[in-house]
Order: C-alpha cells, then structure tokens, then sequence
C-alpha cells in the first residue's frame, strides 16, 4: 500500500502555485463573513478619516458663511482668487519653506542613512539612537530649543530660521525611510560595479541612488507634507512677514471660519491627489524598469 502523505505531497506538487492560491483564497472568503468586526472598524475609520474632509469639499460650494446649506455657489472660490492677498502670501511662504526644507532633509538624511549604514567607526550606535530624538521629543521643546539657540547666535526670525527649524525636524523622518531602503539592499551589485571600473562617485550615483530612489521619494514627499501643515515649531521660530498658511489659518479660525478656507483646502484636495496619482504611476514605470 502506497504512502497517503506521499500521494498528497504528490498532488500538491502538481498543482500550481496560482491556482492553489486561488483555491486557498476561495476557501478563506467562504468562511470569512461578509459582516464582521474588522469590516466594521475599516468603515468606520474610513468614516471618520473622509467624512470631514466630504464636509469641507460641501460646504465650499455654500453661498453663505453658515452651517446651513442655502444655495450652489462659485463666490468662495472667486474671493479665494480675486481678494485674498495675504493668504497667497502665506501659501508662497509655506511652498518655499517645505520645498526647500525638504530638498535639504533629503539629500542630508540620504547622505546620512548610506554613511551610518555602510560604515563602521565609533559611537555609531549612539548616533543612530540620537538621529531620532527629533521624531519623540514635543514639537514645542523642539520649538523652544531652536528658539534658544537662535536667540544665542543673536539670528533674525524670519523665513531662514523657519527653513532652519523644518529642516531639523524632518531629517529623521527622511534618515529613517532611506535606511530602511538600505536594508533590503544587495551589496554584491556593490562589488559587481567596482569590478566593472567604476569610482566610488558613479558608484553612489548611478548603482546606489537609482536602487534606495523609493525611499528617497517617499521621504520628500513626508517632509513637504510635515513641513507644509506644521503650526508649533513656526509658531516659535517665524518673526514679522514670515507668516505661513498654517499660522494665517489659526488667525483667521478665531475670529471665524471663513468658507475661503474651505475653498482653498479642496484645491489643495485636487492638487496633492493629482501628484500622488502621477508619483505612483512614475514609481510604478521606475520599479518595471529596474
């Protein structure tokens, strides 16, 4: 008599990998229910996560400055365009500083993240833990600490000392996402370009960067967004005419808020879901490519 184990080792070998995922996946929705806990918590959070964002959008379109729904009008979106200076201001501010805040974190924090990775020399461990401190301190000790410190070096508030602050604050975030780009990285293309004649500078920049470019990518794009929507730290460190989006808001939401916030928050809406669709789709191409 033959072997039940070996006949069903047999027969599973015979089935192909795919078609024994489908299998398996087809069983899993039989006995998962169509209703239960964990669909409940998805739609909620997704609830919760949208429905301001929907209210927001709805109200924008509202021809009063009311809670109450009156008439579908164009006029926030006319003032948003025609009769609000200072807040253009304001958003050519916040561009400027997240921009360039987030150009400089990234090109430090991927400096950073290949030298700590690569290298052995002393004290490594102790910079590694230190390099994340700004990620769990307070943003406001963080505030204050730079605050401090340009009072000491007797620096104007202003523009610079908010790039200063953003950048500080969001290099972590861009060391972290490199680093752990880095450790799925295969050191033996490594070897394969240096034995094809390459320096160690084509090395970095057409073997090295091209492979961790997700990580850089994303961690740009999480400084932009950290450095665009922060309120605390420029709340310390920004002096007269440096007034950014986050902080005019703040002032216009205690005497009210006015429906051309509404307006400006869906573009913003539009314009950031445009360049995450366009981003995935070039990430995509990028990957195929590789």
């Amino acid at each position: 008599m033959k072997n039940p184990i070996l006949l069903l080792n047999k027969k599973y070998k015979s089935i192909p990998k795919s078609e024994s995922n489908r299998h398996a996946k087809r069983q899993w929705k039989k006995r998962n229910p169509k209703f239960s806990l964990s669909n409940t918590v998805l739609c909620l959070s997704i609830l919760f996560l949208f429905l301001p964002l929907f209210v927001i959008v709805f109200f924008s379109f509202n021809e009063s400055k009311d809670t109450t729904f009156t008439n579908f009008s164009f006029i926030w979106y006319q003032k948003l365009i025609f009769s609000s200076k200072p807040l253009w201001h304001a958003l050519l501010n916040s561009f400027i500083v997240a921009v360039t805040s987030a150009i400089t974190a990234t090109v430090l924090g991927t400096l950073a993240a290949i030298g700590i990775s690569w290298y052995k020399f002393f004290g490594k461990s102790y910079i590694q833990s230190i390099s994340f401190l700004p990620m769990v301190l307070p943003e406001v000790i963080m505030g204050i600490s730079l605050l401090i410190f340009f009072s000491g070096i007797k620096l104007s508030l202003g523009l610079f000392t908010i790039f200063i602050a953003h950048t500080t604050f969001c290099l972590p975030f861009v060391y972290l996402m490199v680093s752990a780009r880095i450790d799925e990285f295969d050191y033996s293309i490594i070897e394969a370009s240096h034995d094809l004649g390459a320096n160690e500078f084509q090395t970095l920049t057409k073997v090295i960067v091209p492979a961790i470019m997700p990580g850089i990518i994303s961690g740009f794009m999480m400084s932009i967004t950290m450095s665009f929507e922060d309120y605390v730290i420029t709340a310390l460190v920004s002096g007269p005419g440096s007034t950014t989006l986050p902080l005019y808001v703040y002032s216009l939401i205690r005497f009210g808020v006015s429906p051309v916030i509404n307006s400006l928050s869906f573009v913003l809406i539009l314009i950031i879901c445009a360049i995450a669709i366009l981003l995935r789709s070039r990430l995509k191409t990028f990957a195929a490519s590789r």
